[in-house]
């Protein structure tokens, strides 16, 4: 599935473009959703056949989600080995409701046999080997969001997240020591605190085909500069949609983190932001521009489109201290073939250093090169979808 980095490095060499014959008109709310609904994209239109898209066959079979992420996340299995568990009622808790679902120790395949808003009053802890499929049927969680803690081997899919409540609400919250993760087709907006933090030690996600919509803090890599133990951290985000969210998308301390063809709009304040000792990389047809950091920290940014509103400046660096060193130090961004239209300045900044890049960790991904063709795709295939719940076809586990 998708194409090894080799197929397509003739896209990565071209000029980080801006798009001033084809520039888009910034949008005229100051930030948030675009008020119109995404059109879904036919299967037979000219757009679907000319652009190379993940997960095309995912939804043939059940369980052929399992280990199909691209990215860090690639080796989740979720439920894969376990039995199929329905959630028969939109409870918070009891019998048939999703939380009982997620305790269980089990190896468990979580599909819904009900459509509606489940009300949460305090976290659902998610277990390992769990797959939560909303396909099939249109769930949303609100109040509080899942926690996966401890845990691994979970995959998360066709979910709705609106309405977290509290200090500390979050969509979903992956710490500590947590590995393993694929959150793919998910819908998330209006959460309290951050809509997907990803914090001590949590390692190997993906985070794909995902709408991120009418939130400020959208995505955070990394809690604290204290917290010197992420250096761990490896996480992919790819073909997800920033509809207008404020920041965070995401902000980055320690981690690895490869960004591509995702879709950025109408930031409030930034689009991407490098903290301490994180690296993301920037190529043009002449020069690589990178920091004197550490030189396994990075954010990867590869043929994103990055798409102003008000606040033209996409990348941002913040200086702090690592909770083990003297100095302090901002975070490195690498971009590849990005395109920035609307006016975006990437505002990157030029020193030189490290050398992370994705290929030493995984040959695959479905990458295209950054276009307006693929910026409408993805306004279309991300988020909650209406796809039926495939079967469940005997496969030898």
């Amino acid at each position: 599935m998708g194409n090894h980095y080799s197929a397509v490095r003739h896209h990565h060499h071209r000029r980080n473009r801006t798009d001033t014959e084809t520039a888009v008109s910034p949008p005229s709310y100051k930030y948030g959703p675009s008020p119109h609904n995404a059109p879904q994209i036919p299967a037979n239109s000219k757009m679907s056949t000319t652009l190379s898209l993940p997960y095309a066959n995912v939804d043939c079979n059940l369980r052929a989600l399992a280990g199909e992420a691209e990215g860090f996340g690639r080796f989740a299995t979720g439920g894969l080995h376990g039995s199929v568990y329905h959630v028969t009622n939109l409870s918070d808790d009891g019998p048939g409701s999703l939380r009982f679902g997620c305790r269980k120790k089990e190896p468990l395949w979580i599909v819904f046999d009900v459509s509606g808003t489940i009300g949460l009053s305090s976290y659902v802890s998610v277990s390992s080997y769990k797959t939560i499929d909303g396909r099939g049927q249109r769930i949303k969680l609100t109040g509080k969001g899942l926690r996966l803690k401890e845990c691994e081997h979970v995959i998360i899919c066709n979910l709705e997240f609106e309405g977290g409540k509290g200090p500390d609400a979050d969509g979903i919250q992956i710490k500590p020591n947590s590995k393993h993760i694929w959150i793919d087709r998910c819908s998330l907006k209006d959460y309290n605190d951050g809509l997907i933090d990803i914090t001590r030690q949590s390692t190997d996600i993906t985070i794909s085909r995902c709408h991120f919509s009418n939130h400020d803090k959208t995505i955070l890599i990394g809690a604290d500069p204290s917290h010197h133990g992420d250096r761990c951290m490896r996480v992919t985000i790819h073909h997800c949609f920033f509809d207008g969210t404020r920041q965070r998308h995401p902000r980055v301390r320690f981690a690895k983190v490869h960004l591509y063809n995702n879709y950025t709009r109408n930031w409030g304040i930034y689009a991407v932001c490098a903290s301490v000792e994180s690296q993301v990389e920037i190529a043009t047809e002449t020069l690589l521009f990178t920091f004197a950091l550490l030189d396994s920290y990075m954010i990867y940014s590869q043929c994103n489109i990055y798409e102003a509103g008000q606040k033209k400046v996409a990348f941002k660096y913040l200086t702090e201290k690592a909770g083990d060193k003297e100095e302090a130090c901002s975070g490195c961004i690498i971009s590849e073939g990005d395109l920035f239209i609307a006016g975006t300045q990437a505002g990157l900044l030029t020193q030189s250093g490290g050398s992370f890049h994705p290929s030493q960790h995984y040959q695959k991904c479905t990458l295209e090169p950054a276009t307006m063709d693929l910026k409408h795709a993805l306004q279309g295939i991300t988020g909650w979808q209406r796809v039926a719940c495939p079967p469940d076809h005997p496969t030898n586990r």
